[in-house]
């Protein structure tokens, strides 16, 4: 069992003992812990805060649990039951709400859930408040309301539309293009709230050619929930077996998207970003971010219009944070987040379908062809399973010296420029592992530099 607490909240696997897992336990101390900081903050007025959840098997469960812990803090809750994680940030705004949870996993496979925490803009707590959270739960602080003084909880389903709607009303998204187009989509929702979500926001986009290919949100994921090429052979071959367009897939909490061609071959999750990002500067030139493991081809074409690229570290709430540093118009991560500031301040497949099918639609090309009207690169990711005796940050202290004579960069782990080639070492924030991603000019030259830096890290371990 595994139970990782971080400052952007807590996640784990279901069941085993207190501390060691994601057990009822666990969730309520950190669920008080969250509802004190918010008191905290906020010890003039009342507290609400916003509630959603994925379809995982455990999400009704920590739901009731996470709900009954704030209501006992006196704490009001609008719960919006099933819903995505752009859609739970969108409500807090729109509520005026001090707070938000968001119960998902997010890519992890179905026996982890966690709880995500917002503030009151919608956005992650930013380091210092998840380490003021942390400490509250270390410390037990917790000051339990009265009866009389218990919070009510409020249930709304209408959000799905609230967030269809905002998304309708931007200027970028063309319904009427997309509604010409004629388009044919097949959609892999992992059997998770995407399932929901995405075939009625294409509908609203003028989509009525749509293939449903894993939609029930049972919670019952058919293949690894991560939307990487390995995972998406179903959808793949559905494509082409109907004949249709383009294939979007969503994880879990629907904050990463990737698309599938026409022919059935992969899009890639790094130029999800780049292909929104290239309709956004086509008509608002702006500057751009993205993090440190995401594909220089967004710099290329940022810097193609005389704009800003920036880097940030790994996390939403970096990539937010230099985003607004820069007054970017668009950003993300190369993992198929859309962050566009014009709707909101967070990762959101739904607005990255509806700027992409936009943007499609104007080009009149095949989406394979707009894939290759890109600067190619590759980015190969790979991973190393940690175990408790290994000391990732001598190791990778290592590895800034092994490369001293090249550029590097330690801004968020170790990033190493060799040439026209990346490498970037970082210890993960949610799984017990070495992220170990590295970019070249095609698949076997990448393949190559990181299969030599995993030698080279396993030698030294």
């Amino acid at each position: 069992m595994t139970l990782i607490k971080s400052i952007s909240g807590i996640r784990g696997t279901i069941g085993g003992k207190v501390d060691q897992g994601l057990t009822p336990i666990d969730t309520v101390k950190f669920a008080a812990a969250y509802g004190t900081w918010l008191k905290n903050r906020n010890s003039s007025q009342k507290i609400k805060v916003v509630i959603g959840r994925d379809a995982r098997i455990s999400g009704q469960m920590i739901s009731d649990l996470v709900i009954s812990t704030l209501v006992g803090l006196g704490i009001d809750v609008v719960n919006l039951g099933l819903s995505t994680t752009p859609t739970v940030e969108v409500a807090v705004t729109m509520e005026h709400a001090q707070g938000g949870i968001i119960l998902t996993a997010s890519h992890n496979p179905k026996q982890w859930n966690a709880l995500k925490l917002l503030n009151e803009k919608g956005e992650f707590i930013s380091g210092n408040d998840g380490i003021e959270v942390l400490a509250i739960a270390e410390s037990e602080s917790f000051d339990f309301a009265e009866v009389d003084d218990l919070g009510k909880v409020t249930l709304d389903n209408s959000y799905m539309q609230k967030h269809i709607d905002a998304i309708l009303a931007l200027p970028l998204v063309d319904k009427k293009a997309i509604e010409e187009a004629n388009f044919s989509v097949v959609v892999d929702a992992v059997n998770s709230t995407g399932g929901i979500f995405v075939p009625a926001l294409l509908k609203a986009l003028g989509v009525y050619k749509i293939t449903e290919l894993y939609c029930e949100p049972t919670g019952h994921f058919p293949h690894n929930p991560e939307p990487l090429p390995e995972h998406l052979t179903d959808l793949s071959d559905k494509i082409k077996e109907v004949g249709g367009d383009v294939g979007i897939t969503v994880d879990p909490d629907v904050d990463r998207l990737a698309f599938v061609c026409e022919d059935g071959s992969m899009f890639g999750e790094e130029y999800t970003l780049v292909a929104v990002a290239d309709y956004v500067l086509t008509h608002t030139p702006g500057a751009t971010v993205s993090n440190l493991s995401s594909t220089r081809a967004l710099r290329d074409i940022t810097e193609a219009r005389s704009q800003v690229y920036s880097a940030a570290a790994v996390g939403e709430v970096n990539v937010v944070t230099k985003m607004k540093e820069t007054n970017a118009v668009i950003g993300g991560e190369g993992n198929g987040g859309i962050i566009y500031p014009d709707l909101h301040y967070g990762r959101d497949s739904l607005v990255g379908i509806a700027l992409f099918l936009s943007h499609l639609a104007h080009k009149k090309m095949s989406v394979s062809a707009l894939r290759d009207s890109y600067p190619k690169y590759t980015i190969s990711k790979n991973k190393i399973e940690l175990t408790p005796d290994i000391d990732v940050d001598q190791l990778l202290l290592h590895m800034t010296l092994n490369y001293a004579h090249e550029e590097v960069d330690t801004t968020d782990g170790v990033k190493i420029y060799i040439g026209k080639e990346w490498v970037h070492l970082r210890k993960s924030n949610t799984e017990p592992i070495i992220r170990i991603y590295s970019e070249s000019e095609n698949e076997q030259m990448a393949n190559d530099l990181a299969e030599r830096i995993i030698l080279e890290i396993k030698a030294l371990i």
